[in-house]
């Protein structure tokens, strides 16, 4: 294997583990609300998508490799956390300190695994560098936006359900923009997409001299 799939798998492999601890470090939280069910519903998933295969038929460069990005490696792995943990919570079969960050990357830990196995044989740095980190920027910007709801007006609940929508779409653009070589607009996408994260850093870092 030529090293530099070495280096590409192994960053597909600990970006997440390592990016959760250093996510925990700047924003404070250790224990949160449903930590037991991350790892385990996150296993148990990453076995299921193993086994099933993709969902949608990746075809050429079209709307079906989008919508197969989006489905299969991108937008799902995300989102069923966080609809997982909205659930939870919803419900009140959780209760405490509430942080879909927290749970979104745990649960991403165990699937960041499966797929950096899988993907080594492609030899693909979309697949094994762009998709885990578009991953977190995902989980952590949905969760920035979020926590915006706790204001409960209006004037901040609208734009904030954008922006929980344009994160995974900006997510999805990017990998098929990289994906059919256009690059100019994979990184105009990919700026998108993380701009919430590194906002999200940025003011947790702040935080944290003051």
């Amino acid at each position: 294997m030529p090293c530099y799939l070495w280096y590409m798998s192994l960053f597909c492999l600990l970006w997440i583990p390592l990016f959760y601890l250093f996510w925990r470090s700047i924003s404070g939280s250790d224990a949160y609300a449903g930590g037991v069910w991350a790892p385990i519903a996150g296993s148990v998933m990453a076995l299921i998508w193993f086994f099933i295969g993709p969902l949608a038929d990746p075809g050429g460069f079209g709307f079906s490799r989008w919508l197969s990005g989006c489905l299969d490696i991108i937008v799902l792995p995300v989102l069923a956390p966080v609809l997982l943990y909205l659930f939870l919570v919803g419900f009140k079969i959780i209760a405490g300190n509430i942080n879909f960050a927290n749970f979104t990357l745990v649960w991403l830990i165990p699937c960041a695994v499966v797929k950096a196995i899988s993907w080594s044989s492609q030899s693909d740095p979309i697949l094994l560098v762009l998709v885990p980190f578009l991953w977190t920027a995902i989980a952590v910007g949905i969760s920035f936006f979020i926590n915006f709801f706790q204001y409960s007006r209006v004037s901040v609940i609208i734009p904030s359900s954008f922006g929980i929508l344009l994160v995974p779409f900006a997510a999805s653009c990017s990998y098929w923009a990289f994906f059919t070589q256009k690059t100019f607009w994979g990184f105009l996408f990919l700026l998108v997409a993380a701009a919430p994260m590194m906002a999200s850093i940025i003011l947790h870092l702040f935080k944290a001299e003051t």
